[in-house]
């Protein structure tokens, strides 16, 4: 941890064997697990908590304030799971009064340039690909990918196991294990590969089809069809999920499968 061209405040907290390269700067109350590898010229400020074995590109600024009118200075934190890889150049904001911190789970990945604003929460195991922005209060439930150049509107939930395509602008809540593409962003199928790449059975993927069919492809409005896969299919786990999540959807959902947008003609 000794680098001589490196500012690391007295009152940081890091771990005996976390590895600082040259020109990086570190603040106060700041906290770093063990065997975490800070590049050069990455910035880590006031209310950083950074897990074990996470590995920081250079370029990176964690935890710097709020991109929010309404922050007043209140400490609050930006937390990073263990195991996380930071790309070069991305930026991850702490939280506000609101929520008091930004989350970034476990084993995720967040490629070069993304934008973590403030009072997000990201689950475990998340991909965030090159240049994919998010604004303030969005959640990201384990297991999501977000392509590059997606924009994510504040407030907007993607559920786990989802995947949105690179370039999406996403305005709508995302629900569990589905693909995500077109503008606007609308249901492409259940995100199958991804599914089967992590154990899922092929029945527990019919079964998640068949969900999506009544609610994204028979033409039923959504509370209809809630009613009728809670009527017709079984209660399970992601039965269970999928329901709870419409059910929560503060964004509204995005929309369906070859719904004719009045505007767009995109069906």
């Amino acid at each position: 941890m000794n680098q001589p061209l490196a500012y690391v405040h007295p009152q940081a907290k890091i771990a005996s064997n976390v590895v600082i390269e040259p020109f990086v700067t570190i603040h106060k109350n700041v906290e770093i697990g063990e065997g975490t590898w800070i590049g050069s010229n990455v910035t880590i400020m006031e209310g950083a908590r950074i897990g074990k074995n996470c590995r920081i590109f250079p370029g990176a600024v964690i935890s710097a304030v709020p991109q929010d009118m309404k922050y007043a200075g209140e400490d609050t934190l930006a937390v990073i799971g263990d195991n996380s890889i930071i790309r070069e150049c991305v930026t991850i904001n702490r939280g506000t009064k609101a929520t008091l911190q930004s989350v970034v789970g476990k084993n995720c990945l967040l490629m070069a340039y993304v934008h973590i604003a403030h009072d997000c929460v990201i689950g475990d195991n998340c991909i965030l690909a090159n240049s994919a922005n998010l604004a303030g209060h969005v959640t990201i439930d384990d297991w999501a990918i977000v392509g590059g150049l997606a924009a994510v509107h504040q407030f907007v939930s993607i559920g786990c196991h989802a995947m949105v395509s690179g370039g999406s602008m996403v305005r709508k809540d995302v629900p569990p294990y589905v693909k995500a593409a077109r503008e606007p962003l609308s249901y492409l199928g259940i995100n199958s590969i991804g599914l089967r790449r992590r154990g899922f059975s092929g029945d527990k993927i019919a079964e998640i089809q068949d969900i999506y069919r009544i609610l994204f492809q028979k033409g039923y409005n959504i509370a209809n069809g809630l009613q009728i896969i809670e009527a017709e299919l079984p209660a399970t786990k992601e039965r269970d999920e999928i329901i709870s999540f419409v059910q929560n959807a503060k964004r509204g959902l995005m929309k369906g499968y070859g719904r004719i947008d009045r505007n767009n003609h995109i069906g």
